[in-house]
This record gives structure tokens, C-alpha cells and sequence, in this order.
């Protein structure tokens, strides 16, 4: 190995635990569990293990509006003061009322009152539960990203972010796909106030982050690019996540989607990963972050997707000898057994 990449973690990302989530109105066990932070840890091998500092707010209030952060904040809490406990055993936090515009048809609407129909003026979706711990886990992964961006800042070398939950599919005033706060957002903000012109985001997980393209999508500052399996043949999340999507105002042409088919496997994608690379570069990107979600891989629950371990160690060169430095966050990947050798390989593919 040419460098060792530091690894930035915090026990407090274990203290989120969904337990389950609503799937089409069926409870399902969760798959973003805190045992995946235990998986990853235990496969990175002499790569130094870093605790996160804590920072302030400055940066998060730059990405997620202060209502929202405000609301999330306290969203168990005022649950819990609720009967919802008591009466249908529901202790985590589940939207069930969503104020549409089909249902608001162009008509000003009040704030709920109740507990249950204010949820889903936040979340889009009923899988991403809010409990006890979901708060103080998420933030700690703010503090993790934000210590891997100093690191890099410091020493112009790449740094690994075990961020969890993962964020990649939070807005700037909502939270959906079991994502709560966007830590490759604050990421690159943080590499943005630390000097960087311009900032690239290079989006690897199964799934389109709609909630980092939202962030950015007006922006020139900050490109977004993703390579993921295809929303149009059914996958999460769904209405975004399409080529046509180019960005808006100044951030028209600065945002780049390449959907595939399910099925696709190490070729097909890592020609992607190649493609979007040698855009950023091109674009004047002088720093990275990768949203390194592992769930394209072949054994992953949730995707149809078929990457091997060598497609994401080939990732992770191909970005290194294109764009550096780079801070990794993570974001999704559900196969316990083979999650920590994934990030391990692109890693490793990075360092070589």
C-alpha cells in the first residue's frame, strides 16, 4: 500500500436501531442495523481507527434547514409524549399522513397537531423510523464526516467516514430511505469552506441519492454524479434518479445520472465509474467525496445489482488515479457477512 487511509468512526452511530420498517403496510425487520458498523470495523485491518470531534452546526445549517433539524431533533422525544406506546406498542417514530400536493391542491396548509400526521411532512416514506437513539447516531455521523474532511484538509490525503445511518437520500428539509441527515453533503461543504473551489460528489451506492442531488441541484460549485441501478424499472427511489436530470439554474449540466438495468455487473458499472470520474475531473473538481455505498454488490439484500469485490477495488483505483483527495462516506451495503471486505476492497483499490 502507498498510504494507509485513516478510518473515522463513533460508538454513538450505534445507537440508532429501527428495529423495522413499514413495507407496503407490512412490518419488515430492518436491514440498517448497528451491527454494520461492527462488520466494517472489524475488516479494516491495521488502517488506524480515528475518533470523530465534535463540531458545531455551522456546516449542517448549510445543507438541512433549521426547521427540519429542529423537528428531527426532538421527533422521538414528542412521539413518546404521545399514546402511541401505550396503545398500538409503536415506539419509534412512523409517518402515516403525507401532505401531497394531490391532497393540498394549491391550498394553504396548517401545521398538524398530532404527532403521527406532522411525521410526514418530514419523511417521504414509511421505512425510516425514528428512535430513541436516531438523533444523537445521525449527528454523530456528521461529526465523522467532518473529522475525515479535516483530515484531508490537513494532510491532502484521502479518509475513510464509517457514517451511520447513511444519508445520501435526506433533503435538505426531509428524510426518507433510511437516511437522516446527509453527511456526503456536509461532506462536501466542508471540503468547500476548507478551500475548494469546486467539489465533486461521486454517488457509488445501488440506489440514486436524491436527497444529495436535491441539495446541489442549483448549484455550480458542487457537481453530483451517480451511477445506480435504473428507478425505472421499479427501484427506490423511484421518480428520480433519471439521465434527463441535469441540474437547474447554475447548476444546469452539472449533474450526471447513469441508471442500469438490473443485473449489470462489475464491466457495465465500473465503465460508469470511469465515465463520471473523467467528467468531475474535467470539470475543475479539486476534491472528492465518494458516497461509498456497497449494496450493488451481488449478495446485497436490496439491490439487483451484480458488482464484485474486484469491481469496487477497481473503483476505488480508478478514482484515485483520477481525483484526490477524497473523502469516502459511507453510505449503503446490508450483507453482514461480505459488507466490511466490500469497503475494504475499494479501499484497498484506493490505496494501491
Amino acid at each position: 500500500m502507498a498510504f494507509s487511509t485513516p478510518v473515522v468512526w463513533s460508538p454513538v452511530t450505534r445507537r440508532h436501531d429501527p428495529q423495522h420498517e413499514v413495507w407496503v403496510g407490512v412490518p419488515t425487520l430492518g436491514t440498517e442495523v448497528p451491527g454494520r458498523v461492527d462488520a466494517i470495523l472489524g475488516a479494516m485491518g491495521e488502517r488506524e481507527p480515528l475518533a470523530a470531534h465534535p463540531y458545531d452546526d455551522e456546516i449542517l445549517e448549510r445543507v438541512h434547514d433549521r426547521d427540519y433539524l429542529a423537528y428531527l431533533r426532538r421527533a422521538h422525544e414528542t412521539w413518546m409524549q404521545g399514546p402511541y406506546a401505550e396503545v398500538v406498542g409503536q415506539d419509534r417514530v412512523v409517518p402515516y399522513f403525507f401532505p401531497t400536493h394531490a391532497l393540498a391542491q394549491g391550498m394553504p396548509l396548517h401545521r398538524p397537531a398530532a404527532p403521527h400526521a406532522l411525521a410526514g411532512g418530514y419523511c417521504y416514506d414509511t421505512m425510516t423510523l425514528v428512535g430513541e437513539g436516531t438523533w444523537e447516531a445521525a449527528r454523530a455521523a456528521v461529526d465523522v464526516a467532518l473529522t475525515a474532511v479535516e483530515i484531508v484538509a490537513d494532510t491532502g490525503r484521502s479518509a475513510y467516514a464509517l457514517c451511520r445511518p447513511p444519508g445520501h437520500h435526506a433533503t435538505r428539509s426531509g428524510f426518507g430511505g433510511s437516511c437522516y441527515l446527509n453527511n456526503a453533503a456536509v461532506a462536501a461543504e466542508g471540503l468547500r469552506a476548507a478551500g475548494h473551489e469546486r467539489v465533486g460528489i461521486l454517488d457509488l451506492d445501488a440506489h440514486h441519492g436524491n436527497g444529495t442531488q436535491a441539495i446541489f441541484w442549483g448549484r455550480d460549485d458542487v457537481l453530483y454524479a451517480s451511477v445506480h441501478v435504473d428507478p425505472g424499472a421499479g427501484w427506490f427511489p423511484h421518480v428520480l434518479g433519471y439521465a434527463d436530470e441535469r441540474g437547474a439554474g447554475a447548476g444546469e449540466g452539472w449533474n450526471r445520472n447513469i441508471p442500469l438495468a438490473p443485473g449489470t455487473g462489475d464491466d457495465a458499472w465500473t465503465a460508469a465509474v470511469i465515465e463520471l470520474t473523467t467528467w468531475l475531473h474535467g470539470s475543475g473538481c479539486t476534491g472528492l467525496v465518494v458516497s461509498l455505498g456497497v449494496d450493488a454488490a451481488a449478495d446485497d439484500p436490496e439491490s439487483p445489482l451484480q458488482v464484485t469485490h474486484d469491481g469496487f477495488h477497481a473503483a476505488g483505483g480508478i478514482i484515485a488515479a483520477s481525483l484526490r483527495p477524497t473523502v469516502v462516506v459511507q453510505e449503503g451495503g446490508y450483507h453482514l457477512d461480505t459488507l466490511g471486505s466490500l469497503v475494504d476492497a475499494f479501499l484497498s483499490g484506493h490505496e494501491a
